[in-house]
């Protein structure tokens, strides 16, 4: 029993110490409190609160608000305001209205319309010929379901189909049909045009070599007498043309497509011989530029700056 007291005495001692004492010096196992918390948290939270004290520190001062101001009458047309115009100046002359202004003629609208967009079209081509009658003069006539019918152009020219031919065309498939067909139109005034066209019907191709013809209309220097000035050649490809003047009632001495070029112009007496190819398009191809060659005795007088009795004895 003795023993018993002394050990507890021992231990009570020894707890007293334990309490008391730094643990430095304490006889029990050393503890060590472990924050629960992560290291990066802590670091975020830290730098959060820097930053807010370095926006703290360059936020700018609250100023005074700004005043509102309200308005005691929302209807402006309840207040008393006089209009005053302005006075009119001495000698101001008040401008007519566009309504009673005279009417504009035709030229000072044109005059105005080209200063705007420029020159209107003239009917001439960039190659000179006169295209004033083509696709755009061919009326239309016939309603739906019916076939479209074509009015002939009335302007003064006639039409003289010289040759219609058969082309075909080897392709892949086998053979394709056209038809070729020359066109000579002319007023008989001294006006006349070659054109040829291809279609795969043959009035199609007629229709194509008029309009072509119209747009490679020439003009052919005639005698009172209705025939040449003077003699001319021509040639086109193999062919060769040679025109003759002829006296009054001669007539039209020529075969083939010189003769109704010749008749198509206008040309009553006149002498005509086709020389190599007896190809039709390259005989009235040459016949025009035959016709081309020749000149007027007043223009020749004009350009040597002599009288026409000179021509005459020379």
């Amino acid at each position: 029993m003795a023993m018993a007291t002394t050990t507890s005495s021992t231990l009570s001692s020894l707890s007293s110490l334990s309490l008391h004492s730094s643990p430095r010096f304490s006889l029990l196992p050393h503890t060590t409190t472990i924050s629960t918390r992560p290291t990066c948290f802590s670091s975020f939270s830290s730098l959060s609160s820097s930053s807010s004290r370095s926006t703290a520190a360059f936020r700018p001062k609250a100023g005074p608000e700004p005043e509102t101001i309200f308005l005691q009458n929302d209807d402006p047309e309840e207040e008393d305001v006089v209009f005053e115009p302005p006075e009119v100046p001495e000698g101001f002359v008040e401008p007519p209205s566009f309504d009673e202004g005279p009417m504009e003629t035709e030229d000072e609208i044109a005059a105005a319309y080209e200063e705007l967009y420029g020159p209107a079209y003239s009917g001439v081509s960039v190659l000179g010929n006169d295209i004033y009658v083509m696709d755009s003069k061919v009326k239309k006539l016939g309603g739906f379901g019916s076939k479209v019918k074509k009015e002939k152009v009335r302007d003064g020219f006639e039409e003289r189909v010289v040759q219609v031919r058969r082309v075909t065309k080897v392709v892949k498939g086998g053979k394709q049909l056209h038809f070729r067909a020359i066109v000579v139109v002319g007023d008989k005034q001294g006006q006349v045009g070659v054109g040829v066209g291809k279609a795969k019907e043959v009035i199609a191709a007629v229709q194509k070599s008029a309009v072509n013809a119209r747009r490679n209309i020439i003009s052919v220097p005639l005698t009172k007498y209705s025939t040449f000035p003077h003699r001319s050649e021509g040639d086109y490809g193999a062919a060769k043309v040679m025109l003759r003047p002829a006296s009054p009632g001669t007539g039209v001495i020529a075969g083939g497509a010189v003769r109704i070029v010749l008749e198509m112009a206008g040309v009553e007496n006149a002498l005509g011989k086709q020389l190599g190819s007896n190809n039709a398009l390259n005989n009235a191809r040459a016949t025009v530029v035959a016709v081309q060659k020749m000149r007027q005795f007043r223009e020749v007088s004009l350009d040597r700056g002599i009288p026409m009795e000179e021509l005459w004895k020379n």
